[in-house]
Order: C-alpha cells, then sequence, then structure tokens
C-alpha cells in the first residue's frame, strides 16, 4: 500500500517522541481513513511536507513570508499525489528558496521528520465573495535540512520575501507556536 511507508514513518517519531502521541495518532487516523491522504482535495485534510531549513552551525533559520497567509513560515506545501513525505520537503524547500545545495539532516531507514503539526487553512474567497477554497487541515509532516554552499536564497511566487533569521530575530517576528517549536527542537 503506497501509504505503508508513511505510516512506518509515523511509527519511528511516535517511538521517538512519545509525548507528541496524539499528534501522531491524528495524523495516521487521516491517512488510515484516506487513500487519497496525499491529494490536495482530501477532507477533512490532507499531508503537506515542510522544511526547516538551517545552516550547518544551525545558527541562522530561513523562513519565506508567505503570500497567501501573509507570515513568515517555513517553506512547504502539498504532496499532490507524491507520497514520500521527505521528497515533498525537498522539493518544496528548493521551489521556495532556490537554494541549490540542500540536504536532509536525518537520512537512513530509521530517519524520521523533526516535527509534526495538523493546522487548519483558513477558507479564501475570492473579490466577489465567492469560495475559492474552503477551509481544511494540513496534517504536515516535518524535516530538518541543512543548507550548504550558496546560501542566498530566491524569492518565489509563493511569497514576498525569503530570509535568514538568527533565533532572536525569529523571535522578534512571530509568537506562531508550531514555528519556534522548529527552532526549539533544531537547536542542539
Amino acid at each position: 500500500m503506497h501509504r505503508e511507508p508513511l505510516l512506518a514513518l509515523l511509527d519511528r517519531y511516535d517511538a521517538r517522541h512519545p509525548s507528541e502521541s496524539a499528534m501522531t495518532a491524528r495524523i495516521r487516523q487521516l491517512v488510515v481513513a484516506h487513500a487519497d491522504c496525499f491529494e490536495r482535495t482530501c477532507r477533512p485534510g490532507h499531508i503537506t511536507a515542510s522544511a526547516w531549513i538551517t545552516t550547518p552551525a544551525r545558527d541562522r533559520f530561513l523562513l519565506v513570508h508567505h503570500r497567501k497567509l501573509d507570515r513568515w513560515l517555513q517553506p512547504g506545501g502539498h504532496a499532490d499525489g507524491q507520497t514520500d513525505a521527505a521528497e515533498v520537503a525537498m522539493r518544496e524547500a528548493t521551489e521556495e528558496t532556490g537554494l541549490p545545495q540542500l540536504r536532509h539532516a536525518a537520512t537512513g531507514p530509521e530517519a524520521t521528520p523533526l516535527d509534526l503539526d495538523v493546522h487548519v487553512i483558513p477558507a479564501r474567497y475570492d473579490a466577489a465573495g465567492s469560495l475559492i477554497e474552503d477551509a481544511h487541515e494540513h496534517h504536515d509532516i516535518r524535516f530538518l535540512i541543512i543548507a550548504d554552499g550558496d546560501l542566498t536564497p530566491q524569492v518565489s511566487e509563493e511569497s514576498h520575501a525569503v530570509r535568514w533569521f538568527t533565533p532572536a530575530e525569529l523571535q522578534a517576528v512571530t509568537d506562531e507556536e508550531s514555528v519556534l517549536r522548529l527552532w526549539r527542537k533544531s537547536t542542539p
């Protein structure tokens, strides 16, 4: 079954982070119940993946100022049918930052994500008030990604800006708990 690798990844995450079992169970429930969980049309939500990008020294973190949500977030997006969440995170990181040398911090058969999160995406309406997209959940699988070499990011169509932040700068631009949790988990 195409969902088995993600379920195995969730099992590994659950074993390493037992205090987060409620979040793991919530994502697992979606994956088990919906064969189409990797498609953005799946409701009540679907699998997404994102990248917490840092330098090898883990002293700076790359965020994008999201065009639709109007806030600083880690790069990420929809699986769009792709079933390997780590590959989705890498694809989104590359597309949204333009950085040429990215690598997963954790590799191999026992690799686990940095974090898991389920969050609600609000409904979107056009200028006339017609519904474009209903409110739904993103079941986000989040990976730690290291940027090597040229660290000059490029702005994509999905964001207003892309910028490196020190820990102090990060805390000054966001109070979003899920972003701050990524930072705390990524620092040695």
